[in-house]
């Protein structure tokens, strides 16, 4: 199996980026975002530019991928109708850190009574320290990604 896909975004797709990390993608959205830092870093570090500025986007010797839609919606059916997600529930979706599984007993004391009672699986951000479970909101989540991937077509798209 190929490794996934990872991206860099800029400024203007914030949500997506969190979005991405939802779904699973290793998706680094952190300032500046000068154009000439975005596309060195996006050569140097191997990843795909996302971006809305068609000017960045065409530029030489970077992958890119210009993001047509204006609505989140629109943003993710075009990104993961390219690149579908590797595993939902697998980084921080702030810190962009792969999670890594943590004992029930480890984190008892930091979630909620209701959760402690009602969930084994948890997990934590080894760098912000955020604690992650499967409740209602990652089954909502799971819905709004599966209606991003789900029928209906895809913007055309392209990567450079």
């Amino acid at each position: 199996m190929s490794r996934p896909e990872r991206f860099l975004v800029d400024g203007m797709l914030g949500r997506l980026a969190r979005w991405l990390r939802v779904a699973g993608h290793d998706a680094v959205y952190e300032p500046p975002f000068d154009d000439l830092f975005l596309a060195e870093r996006a050569r140097r570090e191997n990843r795909i530019l996302l971006t809305r500025d068609r000017n960045l986007a065409s530029r030489r010797g970077i992958r890119s991928l210009l993001v047509e839609e204006d609505d989140l919606e629109g943003q993710l059916r075009q990104v993961l109708s390219l690149f579908p997600p590797p595993g939902p529930g697998s980084r921080c979706i702030v810190c962009n850190v792969p999670l890594e599984e943590a004992a029930k007993s480890a984190v008892q004391d930091l979630v909620p009574p209701y959760v402690r009672e009602h969930y084994e699986r948890f997990w934590v951000c080894p760098s912000c320290r955020r604690i992650y479970w499967q409740g209602t909101h990652w089954e909502r989540m799971q819905q709004k990604l599966q209606g991003s991937i789900g029928p209906g077509p895809a913007p055309e798209s392209r990567t450079v």
